[in-house]
């Protein structure tokens, strides 16, 4: 006789995510180690802000590739696996860039974070699937996103809650390091929960992850196109400058390391909070166009208004809170309307790919603008140039949000400025 099995219970899956989300929360805390420490890198290790930039910009290098192969990857050795082993790789790469002050070795551990962190992003996704069907499934990535970005605020404020720990560069890393463990917690948890589950439950088919097709490429229309751009254009202005951000806000702007911290995590608070309401008032009034072209707006002239104008920090920060909010609550749901269902995976990875290849250049190329011209607490004005390249990728993004909605409302639109029932 067959034994009938059941589903796991609603508590079983909840505590899964959560625990498996951990993961998650060490990952983001580890990248975003870097920005408390960066004016100590300078005074203490010598390093230039080309040097800083390298640091985050080698994780997006190691990433756009990782990420063609990543799909294939975990599809043949299997989610729990695959979490278990990225987890292990990330909390390592912490260790390495905390061990040594030789610039080389910690972009070695820069290296080791991309290879591991943007793989695990993935198989934690796909595991989801496993657990959560319809309506739960976009609550659970939700909660999942949530998580993972405390992990990136509870860096920023690492100079408030472990002020004790910033006489120096290393010991920060090393906290890094220690909160990291949750990686390999995360998917040890994982793995023990799973495969429990596997004994006693009757368990989903995990989601079939985002695999790179390139005869796909080719398929794709403006619309799409003019979304890859704005979202690359996007995060490059993004990204990059909360590499440096609690460093300018320090040296430019006199706060102390604390303050800067707090003003750097309001883009990461502002995203929790604000992005699933955005992406609820998309679904109600769709103008989807419109909205990105609102939020391409709102960022053009954050960061000229923070070296140029004597207004309050909080105006331009509030505005950039917004547009980062705005923009992906949008944007990411807005390619399933332009792409068939067929070729979505492709999408993303390609979407991904070319975000990760900006993010890496301009992390370089602000650390480059800010030696070439000085940029320093003695001169603050060596920052404007990094903030007039962040300023023109703003324009370029206005630029491109404007032709998606002229598409959009043309005959070729995919309705993303009207309500579609799904």
């Amino acid at each position: 006789m067959t034994e009938t099995r059941t589903q796991p219970t609603p508590i079983y899956r909840w505590t899964v995510l959560i625990l498996v989300s951990l993961a998650m929360f060490g990952n983001y805390y580890i990248y975003d180690s870097i920005a408390p420490i960066a004016d100590l890198l300078k005074s203490q290790l010598g390093f230039s802000d080309t040097n800083i930039g390298s640091l985050n910009s080698i994780y997006s290098f190691a990433a756009v590739f990782i990420l063609i192969f990543s799909g294939i990857l975990i599809d043949r050795i299997g989610v729990r696996i695959s979490i278990l082993i990225f987890g292990t790789i990330c909390s390592i790469a912490a260790l390495v860039t905390a061990l040594s002050s030789d610039l080389y070795v910690m972009l070695f551990g820069r290296v080791l974070l991309g290879i591991g962190a943007e793989p695990l992003i993935v198989a934690i996704t796909t595991a989801l699937a496993k657990w959560f069907k319809g309506k739960e499934l976009g609550f659970a990535f939700g909660i999942n996103l949530t998580i993972a970005r405390l992990g990136s605020f509870a860096a920023d404020w690492s100079p408030t809650w472990g002020g004790q720990y910033y006489s120096n560069w290393q010991d920060p890393l090393y906290i890094a390091f220690v909160i990291g463990l949750t990686c390999i917690m995360g998917g040890v948890i994982y793995f023990i929960m799973e495969k429990n589950a596997e004994r006693k439950y009757s368990l989903g088919s995990a989601s079939e992850t985002d695999k790179f097709e390139v005869k796909d490429i080719f398929k794709f229309d403006k619309s799409f196109w003019y979304i890859v751009i704005l979202c690359v254009t996007f995060y490059s202005a993004v990204f990059p400058f909360r590499t440096f951000a609690i460093k300018f806000y320090m040296e430019a702007h006199g706060a102390d390391r604390e303050l800067a911290g707090q003003l750097n995590s309001a883009l990461i608070f502002a995203s929790m909070v604000a992005t699933p309401l955005f992406g609820l008032l998309a679904d109600k009034i769709g103008k989807r166009a419109s909205m990105m072209m609102f939020g391409s707006i709102l960022i053009l002239p954050v960061y000229l208004l923070l070296v140029y104008s004597g207004i309050s920090l909080y105006v331009p920060i509030v505005m950039l809170g917004i547009a980062f909010s705005l923009i992906p609550a949008i944007m990411w749901p807005s390619v399933a309307y332009l792409v068939d269902q067929g070729r979505l995976g492709t999408a993303y990875s390609l979407m991904t790919l070319i975000q990760q290849l900006g993010v890496f250049a301009f992390n370089y190329i602000l650390g480059w603008s800010n030696d070439i011209s000085g940029a320093s607490a003695a001169n603050p004005g060596g920052y404007e140039l990094g903030m007039w390249i962040l300023s023109i990728l703003g324009f370029i993004g206005l630029l491109f949000a404007y032709l998606l909605r002229k598409e959009e409302l043309g005959p070729n639109g995919h309705g993303l400025e009207v309500v579609i029932d799904r």
